[in-house]
C-alpha cells in the first residue's frame, strides 16, 4: 500500500459523517478540532492563571481567597469562550444546539439535579464568598482549612492533614461555622476548678498574670476571669481570652493551661480532684434475750 493510499483512507476516516445536529454533519475531523480547540483555551486559562498569581496579584493587596476567586471566574470566563468559539468553528449554529439541550434538560433535569445545585453553590461561594480559600472551619465535629473550592466540591484540609470533600451545596443550605470570617480574631474560654480552701482573690489574680504573660494573648479586648458556679469540691472558674489568629487556639490553650498549673502551686492554689467520703457505720447491738425466751424461739 502506498503513501497517497494510506493518506486517501485517513481523509476518508476524518471526513466520514458520524451524526448530525441541527443539519451539520458532525465527523472525527470536527470532534478532534473540538477537541484541539478546548485543549488550546484549557492551556491558556493555565497561564493567564499562573500570570495573574505572579505578576498581577503579587503587586496588590488582595488576599489568598480573592486571588483564589478571580482565578476560577477567569478560568470559567475562558472555558465559556473556548466552548463558543468550537462549536461556531466547527460550524454547529448555538441556537440550535440551544434547542436541543432545553429539550434534553427536561428529560436529564432529575438525574443531574445535585450536580446542578453543587455547580451553582459553587459559583455563589465564589461570587458571595461566605468561605474562602485559606478560612479555617468546622465541618460536623472536625476542624480544617479550605484548600480548594471546585464547580461541584470543596476540599477541606483537617488538622489531622485529612482531606473532607463536602459538596458544595451543604455550605449553601446548611449551618457553616467559619472561624476566619470577617474578622480572625476569637474568644477562648478555659474552665478550672480550685479548692474552697483556696483564696479567691489569689485564685482570680493568678488566672489574670497567666494571660498577662503569655505573648499570643492580646491585650484589647483585655482578659477577663468569671466565677461560674459552685461545684462538688470545687469553685468553678473562667479564663476568657482573645487571640489575634484562631489557628494558634489549641497550642495556646496547652500552653495556657501549663501556665496555670504552675502559677498555683507558686501561689499554693489546690485544683481538687473528685471525691467521695465513706462512712462506716458500727453494727446495732443485739439484745439479750433471758434464758427462758431462748428455749421458746427453739
Amino acid at each position: 500500500m502506498q503513501l497517497s493510499d494510506i493518506i486517501g483512507l485517513v481523509e476518508t476516516f476524518m471526513n466520514f459523517k458520524l451524526f448530525e445536529i441541527n443539519k451539520t454533519a458532525v465527523t472525527p475531523s470536527s470532534i478532534l478540532m473540538f477537541l484541539i480547540f478546548i485543549a488550546f483555551f484549557a492551556m491558556t486559562s493555565r497561564v493567564l492563571q499562573r500570570v495573574l498569581r505572579a505578576q498581577v496579584f503579587s503587586r496588590m493587596s488582595i488576599d489568598t481567597g480573592m486571588q483564589y476567586t478571580l482565578t476560577r471566574i477567569t478560568h470559567y470566563l475562558i472555558m465559556i469562550v473556548g466552548a463558543v468559539v468550537a462549536f461556531q468553528f466547527i460550524g454547529i449554529d448555538l441556537t440550535g444546539l440551544a434547542i436541543i439541550l432545553g429539550f434534553l434538560s427536561v428529560g436529564i433535569g432529575f438525574g443531574l439535579q445535585n450536580i446542578t445545585s453543587n455547580f451553582v453553590a459553587g459559583l455563589i461561594l465564589l461570587l458571595e464568598r461566605p468561605i474562602k480559600v485559606g478560612d479555617r472551619v468546622m465541618v460536623g465535629n472536625e476542624e480544617g482549612d479550605v484548600v480548594e473550592i471546585n464547580m461541584r466540591s470543596t476540599t477541606i484540609r483537617t488538622l489531622n492533614n485529612v482531606a473532607v470533600i463536602v459538596p458544595n451545596s451543604e455550605f449553601v443550605s446548611s449551618k457553616l461555622e467559619n472561624w476566619s470570617y470577617g474578622d480572625e480574631t476569637v474568644r477562648v474560654d478555659m474552665n478550672v476548678g480550685v479548692s474552697y480552701a483556696s483564696d479567691l482573690e489569689t485564685v482570680m489574680r493568678s488566672l489574670k498574670e497567666v494571660a498577662a504573660e503569655n505573648p499570643e494573648v492580646l491585650k484589647s479586648p483585655a482578659p477577663d476571669v468569671l466565677h461560674i458556679g459552685f461545684g462538688d469540691s470545687a469553685w468553678n472558674m473562667r479564663l476568657r481570652i482573645w487571640l489575634e489568629h484562631s489557628r494558634r487556639h489549641w497550642e495556646v490553650q496547652s500552653d495556657i493551661n501549663c501556665a496555670i498549673v504552675r502559677k498555683f502551686r507558686q501561689n499554693g492554689v489546690e485544683i481538687p480532684f473528685p471525691q467521695r467520703d465513706l462512712h462506716v457505720r458500727s453494727p446495732l447491738p443485739l439484745p439479750i434475750l433471758p434464758e427462758t425466751e431462748l428455749r421458746r424461739s427453739a
